[in-house]
C-alpha cells in the first residue's frame, strides 16, 4: 500500500513553475530520501503533502487519503520536523511534548519522548535556553508523538553533532522497523546513504530519478573510482588512462592517480600506467558515493538515457 501517491502534480507561482508534473508512489514502511539543490522544488513538495500549499494541478494523496479534503486526518497521523521551525521560548520541553499530545488527542508517556531524544534531563527547563541542537531534539520529539504512521522529516540532523546524528538515525529505521513510512529531505548525503531504502532526486521542479542507490549507481554506468598509489605520476603518464575505453575522468597529484572507470577497465588502467613507465605500489577501488551520483543527476548535467525516473513503483 502506498503511504504517498503524488499524479501529475505541477506548483506555480505566477510565471514561476515550482514543481513540474511530479509523479512519485512511496510504499509503507519505506525510508525514502528527498533530494535536489536548492530551490528544485523539494519545500514545495513537502507542503503539498501536508496542504499547506494546494497543487495549481494533479492529485495527492497521503497515507490512502486525499491530502487536500482530509487535511486534518493525514495531518493527526503524520509526525512533522520542518525545517527552520523554532520552539517557544517559554515553555519548558515538557509542556513542548504536552502540547503535541493534546493537538494530536493522543496518550502518551512524555518521559519516554523525551527520553528517546535525549533531552529527559533537560525536560523541565525553558526550551528558550536550549541549544540548536536540542531544540532540533526537542521537535523531532514531537513529531513522534502518537507513534504516526507517516514521518516527514526536513534537515532532520540540522544543529545535531555527530553522537545526535546519529541517534537521529537509528530512530529513523526504529520508526520504520515499526511500520512507519519516513520520507525525508537532507544535504548531509552521508546520512540519506545509511538510512533510505530508496532515493529521489529534484531538479530545477522535475524529479530525475527515483531508485536505490545501487540502482543509481548501475544507470550511471557503474562506475568505480580506482585509486592508484605511484611512485611518481606526470599529467603526460595520465594523458594515456584518459584514453582508455571505459574510463571517464583520470588525475593525479604526483603520487596517486584517481580514475573514474567501468568495473572491467581496471585491469587496463593499470597496465596503461606500467607502459608509460609508472611504477604501481598499491591500488583500491571504490563504489560511486551517493554525493557522487548527487552530483551527476543533480547538478552535472543531462542524466542518463535510461536513469529511472518518475518512480511509481515502491521499494525493492
Amino acid at each position: 500500500m502506498a503511504a504517498i501517491e503524488l499524479e501529475g502534480v505541477t506548483k506555480r507561482y505566477g510565471d514561476v513553475t515550482a514543481v513540474s508534473d511530479l509523479h512519485l508512489q512511496v510504499e509503507s514502511g519505506e525510508v525514502f530520501g528527498f533530494l535536489g539543490p536548492n530551490g528544485a522544488g523539494k519545500s514545495t513538495t513537502i507542503n503539498m503533502l501536508l496542504d499547506f500549499v494546494r497543487p495549481t494541478s494533479g492529485s495527492v494523496r497521503v497515507l490512502s487519503r486525499d491530502a487536500q479534503a482530509e487535511s486534518v486526518e493525514v495531518r493527526r497521523r503524520t509526525g512533522v520536523l520542518p525545517e527552520g521551525y523554532d520552539v517557544y521560548e517559554r515553555l519548558t520541553g515538557r509542556q513542548h511534548v504536552e502540547f503535541a499530545m493534546r493537538s494530536k488527542e493522543v496518550d502518551g508517556d512524555v518521559d519516554d519522548v523525551l527520553d528517546r531524544v535525549g533531552i529527559l534531563d533537560d525536560a523541565d527547563r525553558r526550551a528558550g535556553g536550549y541549544s540548536k541542537g536540542m531544540r532540533q531534539r526537542l521537535v523531532l520529539g514531537m513529531a513522534l508523538v502518537g507513534d504516526p504512521d507517516l514521518l516527514i522529516l526536513d534537515e532532520p540532523s540540522s544543529g545535531l553533532d555527530p553522537a545526535g546524528a546519529k541517534e537521529m538515525r537509528e530512530i529513523v529505521r526504529a520508526e520504520a522497523d515499526r511500520g512507519a513510512t519516513v520520507f525525508f529531505s537532507s544535504h548531509v548525503l552521508g546520512q540519506v546513504e545509511s538510512v533510505c531504502d530508496r532515493v529521489g532526486i529534484m531538479r530545477e521542479g522535475e524529479l530525475v530519478a527515483v531508485d536505490s542507490i545501487e540502482g543509481l549507481r548501475e544507470a550511471v554506468g557503474g562506475e568505480e573510482q580506482l585509486v592508484v598509489t605511484v611512485d611518481a605520476a606526470s599529467e603526460d603518464d595520465v594523458a594515456a588512462v584518459r584514453a582508455l575505453d571505459g574510463v571517464s575522468a583520470a588525475s593525479t597529484d604526483g603520487g596517486t592517480v584517481t580514475v573514474s572507470c567501468a568495473s572491467d577497465a581496471k585491469t587496463a588502467v593499470i597496465a596503461a600506467l606500467e607502459d608509460a613507465g609508472v611504477t604501481v605500489k598499491d591500488f583500491s577501488t571504490q563504489e560511486a558515493s551517493l554525493e557522487d551520483l548527487f552530483l551527476t543527476y543533480a547538478e552535472g548535467g543531462d542524466a542518463p538515457d535510461d536513469a529511472p525516473v518518475a518512480g511509481t513503483e515502491g521499494g525493492e
